[in-house]
C-alpha cells in the first residue's frame, strides 16, 4: 500500500485546520520573542538605554557650559531628573579644579568618587580621544557582598556557596561612568564626569517571569479559541461554494451561490453565478443545435431513402429528375457535415489562414454566379453594387465563405420581395461590405447572441432555402482570425444588414 508523504498529508488538510495551525504557530513565535526580549535581553537593553541617557545628558551639560548660560541650574535639573551625579573640573596642565558638583544621594550607596579615580578617568579619556565610558561595581556594595560571601563560605556547602555568589553578582549595584574632555580655548580644558547608578534587574526579571507565565497561558487559550473562530469564519463560505460547485458539475444549473462573510468569497460567488448562467444558456443552446442538426440530417436522408425506394420498386421511375433529387440531398448532407467540421476546427484553432492579395470585388462577383439558377427558378432579386475595385490581403477562400454565408443568411430571412442587396464601399484604407435584406428583422435584445455557435433567432425550425444554419458562427471565427471588424444592424419589420470591414492594399476604378 502506497504511503502518503508528510507534505502530501499537509496539502490534503482542510483549510480551517491549516488556518488554525498557522495562527497557533504565529502566537507561539510571538510568545517566544516576548520571553527572549523581556528576560534574556532585558538587562542588556536597560544598560544600553542608560548609557544613551548618560551621553545625552552629557551633551546637554557641555552645550550649557559652552553657551555659559545657567550652567549650574542646568546641571542641577539634569542630576535631579535623571538621578545622576555630575562633576565638572577645570583642567590646566592636568591639574583638575572642581567647577561644578551636583551629587544625587540615594540609599544604594552612590557617592562622589575620590580624586584618584577622577584622575584615572581623566587619563582614560585622554587616551580615548577625549571620551570614556565604563560600568563598574560600587565599592561599598562590593565590600558588602564580599563580607557576606566570606561569612557564608564558613557555614554553607560548596553548591550553596556557588549559588550564593552567583546571586550576589546578579544583585550587586553598578555605576555607569561617562567622562569627556572639552576645550574652552586659551589652553584651558573642561573635564565633565557623570556617574549614574544601574539598578539590579534580577527582581524585575523574576516578576516578569511570573507575569509572562500567566500571560502565556491566557494567550495560548485565547489563540486556540480565536484560531478556531477565525478558521471557521474563513473556511465556511469556501466550503459552501465547494458543495455548490459539485452540484454544478453534475449539471444542476439551478444551484445558487450566495456565500458572503468577506469580499473575496462574495466576488467568487458572483463569478460562479455568472458562470452558472452561461453554462445553462450554452447547454440549452447546445441541445437546440443538436435538435436542429438532427432535423437537417434526417430530412435529406429521408428524401434520399424515399426516392431510392421508388426508383427500385416502380418501373420507369429511374429518371434523371429523381436521380438529381438524390444528388441534391446528398450535396446538402455534405455541406452540413463540412460546415460542422469547419466550425469545430475554427473553434479549436487548428485552421490557419493563407493570406494573399486578391480583388475582393471580383471574388464577390464570382460568388454571385452561384445564385444564377436561384434567381431564375425562385425569383430572388440578388444585386451587387460595388463602388470601386478593392484589393485586400487575406485568405480568399475564407473571405469568400464569409460573403457566401452572409448572402445565404439574407436569402433565408428576406421578405416577400425576395430582394437581397450587397454593397461594397471602399476608401484608401478600408473596404466595407454590407448584405441587406428586407425581412422580419431581429429583436434588439437578441442581437448580441446571433454570433453564438448554438444560437438560433427563429426557434421554430424550418428548412432554409440555402445553407445549414451554422453560417454566422463560421463567419465570426473567420473574421476574428483576420482581425476584421464586423457587426449587424437590424430593426424589427424592416430587415437586417450584416457587414464586415477589411484593410485594403490598393483601390482601382471599376472597368
Amino acid at each position: 500500500m502506497k504511503q502518503t508523504k508528510p507534505l502530501g498529508r499537509w496539502r490534503l488538510l482542510p483549510l480551517r485546520y491549516k488556518l488554525a495551525i498557522y495562527f497557533i504557530a504565529f502566537s507561539a513565535i510571538m510568545l517566544i520573542f516576548l520571553w527572549i526580549f523581556q528576560t534574556v535581553f532585558l538587562e542588556t537593553c536597560y544598560t544600553f538605554i542608560k548609557q544613551y541617557q548618560v551621553k545625552k545628558c552629557a551633551s546637554e551639560i557641555i552645550g550649557s557650559i559652552e553657551s555659559g548660560k545657567n550652567t549650574s541650574e542646568t546641571i542641577k535639573t539634569i542630576s535631579r531628573q535623571n538621578e545622576m551625579s555630575v562633576f565638572v573640573y577645570d583642567s590646566t596642565d592636568e591639574l583638575l579644579v572642581k567647577r561644578y558638583s551636583t551629587e544625587f544621594n540615594n540609599p544604594s550607596g552612590l557617592r562622589e568618587i575620590n580624586m584618584r579615580s577622577v584622575y584615572s578617568y581623566y587619563k582614560l579619556a585622554k587616551e580615548n580621544n577625549g571620551k570614556y565610558t565604563s560600568t563598574s561595581a560600587n565599592n561599598e556594595e562590593e565590600m558588602r557582598i564580599d563580607i557576606k560571601s566570606r561569612y557564608k563560605r564558613n557555614t554553607a556547602t560548596d553548591d550553596e556557596q556557588a549559588f550564593s555568589e552567583a546571586s550576589n553578582r546578579r544583585n550587586r549595584v553598578e555605576n555607569m561612568v561617562f567622562a569627556e574632555i572639552m576645550s574652552l580655548g586659551d589652553d584651558t580644558e573642561c573635564f565633565v564626569l557623570i556617574t549614574a547608578m544601574i539598578t539590579p534587574v534580577s527582581s524585575v526579571i523574576s516578576t516578569l517571569h511570573m507575569q509572562l507565565a500567566i500571560v502565556s497561558m491566557v494567550f495560548i487559550v485565547f489563540s486556540l479559541v480565536l484560531s478556531f473562530i477565525v478558521s471557521r469564519r474563513i473556511s465556511r463560505p469556501l466550503g459552501e461554494i465547494t458543495d455548490n460547485v459539485k452540484l454544478l458539475a453534475r449539471q444542476n444549473y439551478d444551484v445558487e451561490f450566495n456565500s458572503s462573510g468577506y469580499l473575496e468569497a462574495k466576488e467568487l460567488s458572483d463569478t460562479l453565478n455568472v458562470t452558472r448562467q452561461e453554462l445553462k444558456k450554452a447547454d440549452n443552446l447546445r441541445q437546440e443545435l443538436i435538435a436542429n442538426i438532427s432535423h437537417d440530417l434526417r430530412t435529406p436522408l429521408t428524401m434520399i431513402t424515399g426516392y431510392a425506394e421508388v426508383m427500385r420498386d416502380l418501373p420507369g421511375e429511374n429518371t434523371p429528375e429523381n436521380v438529381q433529387v438524390i444528388i441534391d440531398e446528398a450535396n446538402r448532407l455534405t455541406s452540413l457535415v463540412n460546415d460542422m467540421l469547419d466550425l469545430s476546427k475554427l473553434r479549436s484553432g487548428s485552421i490557419e489562414i493563407e493570406s494573399e492579395e486578391f480583388s475582393l470585388t471580383d471574388a464577390i462577383g464570382d460568388i454571385f454566379q452561384r445564385y444564377a439558377k436561384l434567381r431564375e427558378q425562385e425569383g430572388y432579386d440578388i444585386e451587387f453594387v460595388p463602388d470601386k475595385n478593392a484589393y485586400v490581403y487575406a485568405d480568399q477562400i475564407k473571405i469568400g465563405q464569409v460573403v457566401y454565408n452572409f448572402i445565404n443568411n439574407a436569402i433565408n430571412h428576406c421578405g416577400d420581395d425576395k430582394k437581397v442587396i450587397v454593397t461594397q464601399k471602399a476608401t484608401d484604407k478600408r473596404v466595407r461590405v454590407e448584405v441587406t435584406d428586407h425581412g422580419a428583422g431581429i429583436d434588439p435584445e437578441k442581437l448580441s447572441y446571433i454570433w453564438d455557435r448554438y444560437y438560433k433567432v427563429d426557434k421554430t425550425h424550418k428548412r432554409g432555402v440555402i445553407g445549414t444554419g451554422l453560417g454566422l458562427s463560421i463567419v465570426k471565427n473567420i473574421l476574428d482570425l483576420h482581425g476584421a471588424r464586423y457587426g449587424v444592424k437590424s430593426k424589427l419589420g424592416s430587415g437586417s444588414t450584416f457587414w464586415f470591414e477589411l484593410e485594403v492594399t490598393r483601390v482601382e476604378k471599376i472597368k
